[in-house]
C-alpha cells in the first residue's frame, strides 16, 4: 500500500516518543499489504473498526493511540487522516473530521 502523510506520524512521535516503534511498525506492515477489501484488514486488524466507508481506526500502543485512515483499497493508498490519544479521539466525530495539512518546518 501507498501511504499517504507520513509525515503527520513523524510529527506526532516526535511529541509522544513512546508512540515512534508502534507507529513505524504499522507503518512497515502497512506499506507491506495488498488490501483488496475491508475484509483483509479485518483479518489483519481484528479491533480496527471501520467507521464509515473507507476509514478505519487502528489502536496503536495497546490503545493508548488512535490512527484514523482513509483507505483506497481499489487504489492501493492509505491516507493518514488523524493520530492522537484515545482521550482526544473520544472528543472527535470520526465520521466528520478531515485531514489538516502538516508543513515542514
Amino acid at each position: 500500500m501507498r501511504i499517504i502523510a507520513r509525515y503527520t506520524l513523524k510529527l506526532f512521535w516526535e511529541n509522544h516518543y513512546d508512540a515512534e516503534h508502534p507507529l513505524k511498525a504499522w507503518f512497515a506492515e502497512a506499506e507491506k499489504a495488498s488490501w483488496k477489501s475491508h475484509n483483509d484488514i479485518k483479518n489483519k486488524y481484528k479491533s480496527a473498526p471501520i467507521i464509515i466507508n473507507k476509514r478505519v481506526v487502528f489502536n496503536i500502543r495497546g490503545n493508548k493511540y488512535r490512527l484514523v485512515a482513509d483507505i483506497e483499497c481499489k487504489l492501493g493508498i492509505v491516507f493518514i487522516i488523524w493520530i492522537g490519544s484515545h482521550k482526544n479521539y473520544d472528543k472527535l466525530n470520526i465520521k466528520e473530521i478531515s485531514y489538516v495539512k502538516t508543513y515542514k518546518k
